[in-house]
């Protein structure tokens, strides 16, 4: 018996809760690379609209809405619903000074859609960073658990000893493949969300500027 079905055979306890490390390690990250590209594409469809919508309202009153209507529930249009609920009433809470007001509440949606931009890239790259090292350490476990089996018999050959440490082997493989795909899109990712952060900042700047002619 021999590839992956010997190793899960042969192995014990802990090369299993390895192995079982690894797939985990990799599904997560398979669906944080599914889950961001299907955000970040639509994303990068829907900001350029949101904010060109906004500036080609009728009016300040009007703008708001258009931009909720090209991306309802997105990153451009919360910034636009904090800009329109600042306009609406720019003399609550007096004792605050209203640009402090707008800075700060432009500041805390830009942050909310930061958050939401690169949520998943932290366990990208800690899946990234760690799983050649789970990989490994299965690998150094499973040549100790073969080489204590083959220590007790009494004639070893050379395939006795190359077919298990082989197949341990499979872990350091395992662990890379999880690793490279993670470290890619974490790149990829992460650049497509720092484009989007520097649109949506451009977007909070020209809002302020807008807001502070009352």
């Amino acid at each position: 018996m021999g590839g992956l079905s010997g190793f899960w055979h042969d192995g014990d306890a802990l090369s299993h809760v390895v192995a079982l490390a690894l797939l985990a390690m990799s599904l997560a990250s398979w669906f944080v690379i599914l889950w961001k590209s299907m955000l970040l594409a639509a994303a990068r469809r829907r900001v350029p609209r949101a904010i060109a919508a906004f500036w080609d309202a009728a009016s300040r009153d009007a703008a708001s809405a258009a931009a909720r209507a090209a991306d309802p529930g997105g990153l451009a249009s919360a910034l636009a619903e904090a800009a329109a609920g600042l306009a609406a009433d720019p003399d609550a809470h007096a004792w605050q000074s209203y640009p402090d007001r707008v800075r700060r509440e432009l500041r805390d949606a830009l942050g909310t859609a930061g958050r939401r931009l690169h949520a998943g890239h932290v366990l990208l790259a800690s899946v990234g960073s760690t799983a050649p090292f789970v990989g490994l350490f299965g690998t150094v476990w499973g040549i100790y658990h073969a080489l204590t089996a083959i220590a007790t018999t009494r004639q070893v050959g050379i395939d006795q000893v190359a077919g298990p440490v082989g197949e341990t082997l499979i872990m350091t493989a395992a662990g890379l493949a999880v690793a490279i795909p993670a470290v890619l899109a974490y790149n990829a990712l992460g650049k497509r969300a720092r484009a989007l952060d520097a649109e949506l900042e451009g977007f909070a700047l020209d809002l302020q500027h807008l807001l502070g002619e009352r």
